[in-house]
């Protein structure tokens, strides 16, 4: 991604929010509007005149001129927000309003409010990822269909529902409000699935999306930054993200192909990342509710400090998976836990654990459920087993990198010898 688009997505969302607190939530067709407008206006004038020294700064100040334009324009045919209204439609407290809004501490606020308003508990889970995505991070809506590999249609019934509801709530999420540990977590739920599927996802071109990653992780920072939502879970989740992060320059090689963790080269993970999620995982561990964040970023933890996969702790993986199985069980996490039990009692135990893992609709169509299987038969040395298993996932594959990396699996297994 050119680093001008990196630019452009991160601002649209602080924009968009901003001009959502000005117009009103019913008007949010118009803060894109607006938002679109700024970003063509830049594109034209950054071609002649170069890019600014401060590009945010500058387009925050067009945009706030923008509103300034459209609120004298159409202050009189539109409803305004109720708690601004009197102040915007006065041309002598309009301006000073419209200039509050944009101060930085405003702007970080309207981000944070919009992300609770678009995991409005009617929206299906789905629908608040997407539209957390859309409004919040500047993505399109053939961007989103691709990383959830569903149709764009679909995607785009789920961003206007979403707008309707939003719409009917007028303004902005109030914190105030007695809905905030319901969204809360609602929204610590989407930036969990938004950086997953960005580090491990079902990408039709490419199995690692580090943009979903990098939004996630600033959107997950926000909400550090309020006293009343940096729970104990916001910080594991922060942390969790960060030393999953640190992992990422190591998950692809320079060819392209996807790196397992056993066979990554532990040198090239972001040191500084680990450090901080460390650091974030400590600062969690407070109150007196465990959450499935804390178990993950613990599990992320030990993984980041051991120097080799033999290194590893592997009895306290085991026990920590035990635990999130209790928390939040799922089909992937119980897969997660068979690889370890074949890391710490070997390859037979690891395949009977994978075995007894209830059949489902998710684990049938997921290749790295039969992948993981050919692994263990090939350390079992049962290599017509392990092929077989590889050519199943490869076949189930998600994308070319997925593909290329279980067929190279296939021709490993046909290489080795029976034992």
């Amino acid at each position: 991604m050119e680093p001008s688009e990196r630019l452009f997505r991160q601002e649209s969302g602080r924009i968009v929010a901003t001009l959502s607190r000005i117009f009103g939530l019913d008007n949010i067709a118009l803060a894109e509007d607006v938002t679109q407008d700024v970003f063509c206006r830049a594109i034209e004038v950054w071609k002649l005149r170069g890019v600014p020294q401060n590009p945010s700064a500058w387009l925050m100040k067009a945009a706030r001129n923008r509103a300034i334009d459209v609120l004298r324009r159409e202050r009189t045919a539109r409803n305004l927000v109720p708690e601004l209204a009197r102040l915007l439609r006065s041309e002598w407290t309009m301006v000073a309003t419209v200039d509050d809004a944009f101060a930085t501490e405003a702007i970080e606020d309207d981000q944070l409010r919009m992300m609770f308003s678009c995991c409005d508990p009617r929206l299906s889970e789905d629908a608040r990822v997407a539209l957390t995505l859309y409004l919040l991070c500047g993505f399109t809506i053939r961007e989103i269909a691709a990383a959830f590999l569903v149709k764009d249609a679909t995607i785009e019934k789920r961003i206007e529902r979403g707008k309707k509801i939003l719409g009917n709530s007028k303004r902005l999420f109030d914190f105030a409000g007695a809905e905030l540990p319901a969204r809360l977590s609602a929204v610590q739920r989407a930036l969990y699935l938004t950086f997953n599927e960005g580090y491990h996802g079902a990408s039709r071109e490419m199995p690692v999306r580090a943009e979903l990653c990098r939004e996630s992780m600033r959107l997950a920072a926000l909400l550090l930054e309020n006293a009343l939502v940096a729970t104990p879970e916001s910080f594991a989740l922060c942390a969790l993200m960060y030393l999953h992060a640190a992992r990422l320059p190591a998950r692809v090689d320079a060819h392209g192909n996807l790196v397992p963790l056993a066979r990554q080269n532990r040198a090239s993970w972001d040191s500084k990342l680990i450090t901080r999620g460390n650091d974030l995982l400590d600062r969690s561990a407070t109150g007196h509710e465990l959450s499935e964040y804390h178990v993950e970023a613990a599990i992320a933890s030990l993984h980041s400090s051991a120097a080799t996969q033999d290194a590893t702790d592997w009895d306290r993986l085991l026990w920590l998976y035990d635990i999130l199985m209790r928390i939040r069980p799922s089909p992937v996490i119980a897969l997660n836990r068979a690889i370890a039990v074949a890391q710490r009692e070997g390859p037979d135990s690891g395949i009977a654990a994978l075995r007894a893992i209830p059949a489902s609709e998710q684990l049938a169509s997921y290749p790295f459920f039969p992948a993981a299987l050919g692994e263990l038969e090939l350390r079992a040395g049962h290599v017509e087993r392990a092929r077989s298993h590889f050519e199943t996932a490869a076949a189930l594959a998600r994308n070319p990198t997925e593909r290329r990396f279980l067929e190279l699996r296939v021709e490993a297994a046909a290489g080795e010898p029976n034992r």
